[in-house]
């Protein structure tokens, strides 16, 4: 029985990974990939020794802490994105390059000496070999009771591991589509997985190693874009390493993973033949590597395949919270309010699920996991009735001819009598409550019954907004049909409020509870 399983060998699996090592904490990490590293792909060129970042390859210092404090702990060393120089850009297939002098396009940003997989071996190397399985895929996650047991393939074989708790850092898609889940998720997880982009899922990147930069002689910073509908680069960019020793050329491929697939074999000569039409016939003869994330099963899920892909907003909260009574978390960089997508998202992802391991004690008796077990089925009835009561509560102040704060009130009534309710169900739950601590004035009960309702806010407002817009009766009220982000913040703020004011409560009851039954044991 092992106590914490991770699944993905990612930056926010490996961070996680790191993190309980370092506290001498048992875990064991399972990744679907020959390698580590995930989206972080660098390859080293055959012929320059150049490191070819394949996936991510910039950091930006102002808006990324957490990745910067990393790279600093590992002793690694950043240079400046080459940024200077003549910026070219081709509007037409048939077109004459248009160009532009001193305009800058990557606004501070930075990468890594050695590329991107420099942050990885050097995580890697601190974690213990016999600590990472690699090669395992895994299929299924069933609950038992007060264990998960994971069923990995590998190859032709498969293994059923069992682990106290699990922590799977993949794609929200990946894990709605290639996992099964018994007992299911909820619907509205499960939605919620499927709704949630894999960042750049479903696109593809050249890097082309040079003996030379021979466009930096040329006055030419190595940028460049392509907007017409025959483009095969998208944009071009400097890929040489910090004193240009190492010289290379990255671009995005502009092609659609069918246009990939039909052109696979003619789209070197494409990438090239594009290349020397920005920076002449110098750059026909270079170390292409390519890398079409699309084809990677364990990146790109088939809705990322089929689905345009638009901005996406990251950090669902139903994606943010533990299921099973702390015994899953849903990690990864889609999960992340701050840099989602981005590598500071998969270490802000890492942390918050190292968090919730801190804040989430184990219950020592069965009769406590039993009360927690019956108070989160009652927790996920009255959510998916919640609805109901705001549509009640809206349609008795439309009666009564109100026309102000409608929804904002509508749903404080709504989480207010819901918190109400459930504040008699804890009471009348028969917690064991002297079993269990009390650290700095918070029982370790606590959390366990605020779990079922993380989320619960932000889902029941969003649900909320959607109604009103599609509802005639909400139709003639301008602001609450069509709520400015202003109102939305004030609706937010008066949730929070209510909200801990009801964990505070909920946390004082058990507190006095725990402190009366020892009393009465003494």
């Amino acid at each position: 029985m092992h106590d914490t399983i991770i699944v993905g060998g990612g930056l926010s699996g490996l961070m996680l990974a790191y993190t309980l090592h370092k506290e001498g904490r048992p875990f064991m990490l399972y990744e679907a990939r020959p390698r580590l590293g995930g989206r972080i792909n660098t390859v080293k060129s055959e012929t320059t020794g150049a490191a070819l970042d394949l996936g991510p390859t910039w950091l930006w210092p102002e808006q990324q802490p957490r990745l910067i404090s990393l790279i600093g702990e590992l002793g690694l060393t950043s240079f400046p994105q080459h940024d200077t120089g003549t910026v070219l850009r081709l509007k037409e297939a048939d077109g004459k390059l248009e160009s532009s002098e001193n305009e800058t396009l990557y606004g501070g940003a930075q990468r890594l000496e050695g590329g991107m997989i420099a942050l990885i071996d050097a995580l890697a190397a601190l974690i213990p070999p016999d600590n990472i399985k690699l090669g395992q895929v895994l299929t299924d996650v069933e609950e038992r009771g007060e264990h998960l047991a994971l069923r990995f393939r590998c190859g032709d074989e498969t293994s059923t591991i069992e682990a106290r708790r699990v922590a799977l850092t993949i794609p929200p898609r990946l894990v709605a589509e290639q996992v099964s889940f018994k007992p299911a998720l909820p619907d509205e997880v499960k939605q919620a997985m499927q709704n949630t982009q894999t960042w750049m899922a479903a696109e593809a990147k050249a890097l082309i190693a040079y003996p030379k930069a021979f466009w930096r002689d040329a006055g030419l910073s190595g940028n460049g874009s392509s907007e017409h509908e025959q483009a095969v680069l998208g944009e071009v960019f400097d890929a040489c390493n910090a004193d240009a020793a190492k010289a290379a050329l990255g671009g995005f491929i502009a092609l659609s993973p069918e246009q990939r697939q039909n052109f696979q074999f003619g789209l070197p000569m494409l990438i090239r033949s594009q290349l020397i039409q920005f920076f002449g016939t110098d750059a026909e003869h270079g170390e292409l590597q390519f890398q079409d994330w699309a084809q990677e099963p364990y990146t790109c899920s088939q809705l990322d395949l089929t689905q345009a892909f638009t901005q996406p907003t990251y950090g669902n909260p139903l994606l943010q919270q533990p299921y099973w009574y702390h015994k899953l978390y849903l990690g990864g960089t889609e999960t992340s309010r701050f840099g989602g997508g981005y590598l500071e998202g998969a270490l802000d992802a890492a942390a918050r699920i190292h968090a919730q391991f801190t804040v989430a004690p184990c219950l020592h008796t069965p009769e406590n996991r039993r009360c927690v077990i019956r108070f989160s089925d009652w927790v996920n009835t009255y959510r998916a009735d919640a609805m109901s009561f705001y549509q009640r509560y809206l349609n008795q102040r439309l009666a009564e001819q109100q026309r102000e704060q409608l929804t904002q009130l509508s749903l404080l009534a709504t989480v207010d009598e819901i918190y109400k309710k459930a504040m008699l169900v804890v009471e009348e739950l028969p917690f064991v409550t002297e079993m269990e601590s009390v650290v700095n004035g918070r029982s370790d009960l606590t959390p366990h019954l605020l779990s079922p309702f993380m989320g619960f806010n932000e889902t029941l407002l969003a649900a909320a907004v959607e109604f009103n817009r599609s509802s005639c009766a909400i139709s003639n009220f301008e602001l609450e049909h069509k709520p400015s982000d202003a109102y939305i913040d004030t609706i937010r703020r008066d949730l929070t409020a209510t909200w801990r004011e009801f964990a505070l409560n909920v946390n004082t009851l058990l507190v006095k509870r725990s402190t009366s039954q020892v009393a009465t044991t003494a």
